[in-house]
């Protein structure tokens, strides 16, 4: 009898340690090969950085690589959720994989935070899109300072030429519509694959065109080809990219070609340049510290920024998450993805997050700056 109410005690000892202490399981995809690596390796060198505990609850990170693919991006979600059984997915690294996972998040009702730019991701808000956040600025805040800097400088007509996918179009649409409000006329529209290794036609009728400037709209080292063969062909007019070729490796393949290119960034990517009293100055420094700790000194890109913003998001809804459920339940999904929809002045790498029920990114005009390319570095657009 004594043993048997030895066991009970001890059973009951080990359900109520079980009901106490619950783990966050965070499932993660990002593309840490194939053509979007250059975004995708500082997003996985990130990860190893997000705090291990929230909340007094310990975080476990499944890192999963879907090689920049469509296919393998939904196949590593629909692993992570039905068999690693995580809370929330952080992920992908770029918009096509991105948009491809929403249906099987939103089946499982299971919050998303994407570290991919297109709008498309989060709008039009939807039943499926509830369940999706993300943390990198939208194409039309970018296109619009794009657009501002442009008029400013005297330019009248500019060419665009994008990624043939989702990226791609979805640039073109919001920076078409920016253009046409400022009366900035778009001569050519022309597109290029990921994997494309020349671009020559759609430069020459670029060319043929004869634009004050030209908008690149790509993202990584891919983003490069169009840019060298403007300049092969002589073109002389003002170049710009979009925020999706801010990192080092983009600057190593494009080299002296891009020198003098304009783009839109996010402010960490020029922290130290930036004047004290900016909002953003204080964490983005905090990331870059941290990033540059691990892996030198130069190392931060931008793509890791925004996978670090999507830790900081966790980290500051799950706490109110794990007051009203346990991990593991469809309960604390829900809650999380409230909690994550309830985010106020949150101070991130990019800017800061205030997110609402129409607004699953939540960044505002602090969240962008200009910047040229000049001497091979970053330089601030004042």
């Amino acid at each position: 009898m004594k043993l048997r109410t030895s066991l009970m005690a001890a059973i009951g000892l080990a359900f109520a340690a079980t009901a106490v202490h619950a783990e966050i399981n965070v499932g993660v995809t990002v593309s840490a090969t194939g053509p979007a690596a250059s975004l995708g390796i500082p997003e996985k060198n990130t990860i190893a950085l997000m705090p291990t505990t929230i909340g007094g609850e310990k975080v476990n990170y499944i890192v999963l690589d879907d090689a920049s693919d469509t296919t393998s991006a939904v196949k590593n979600v629909r692993k992570l959720i039905s068999e690693d059984k995580v809370d929330v997915i952080l992920g992908s690294t770029i918009t096509p994989n991105s948009l491809a996972m929403i249906d099987v998040v939103a089946e499982s009702a299971t919050p998303m935070i994407s570290m991919a730019a297109s709008a498309r991701i989060v709008e039009p808000m939807d039943d499926k899109k509830r369940w999706v956040f993300k943390t990198p600025q939208n194409d039309a805040q970018m296109s619009t300072a794009i657009v501002e800097h442009m008029t400013n400088n005297n330019v009248k007509t500019v060419a665009f030429i994008g990624f043939s996918d989702a990226y791609g179009e979805g640039w073109h649409e919001q920076f078409a519509s920016v253009a046409d409000a400022r009366k900035l006329k778009v001569v050519a529209n022309e597109r290029f694959a990921r994997t494309d290794t020349s671009v020559t036609g759609q430069v020459l009728k670029i060319m043929a065109a004869k634009p004050d400037a030209v908008l690149i709209a790509g993202s990584g080292t891919p983003a490069a080809l169009p840019q060298k063969a403007l300049k092969e062909r002589g073109f002389t007019g003002k170049i710009y990219q979009t925020h999706g070729v801010a990192n080092n490796d983009f600057l190593r393949v494009c080299g002296k070609d891009c020198e003098g290119t304009f783009l839109p960034a996010g402010p960490v990517l020029v922290a130290a340049q930036l004047a004290d009293a900016n909002p953003v100055k204080k964490s983005a420094l905090e990331y870059i510290t941290k990033y540059e700790a691990a892996h030198g000194k130069g190392s931060v890109s931008t793509f890791g920024a925004h996978g670090w913003d999507s830790g900081l998001l966790l980290a500051a809804a799950a706490p109110a998450a794990l007051k009203k459920a346990k991990p593991g339940t469809k309960e604390f999904r829900a809650a999380l993805r409230d909690a994550l929809e309830g985010l106020k002045e949150v101070p991130a790498a990019h800017g800061i997050f205030t997110m609402s029920a129409n607004d699953h990114l939540g960044l505002d005009q602090r969240a962008r700056v200009m910047v040229q390319i000049q001497n091979g570095a970053w330089k601030l657009v004042k």
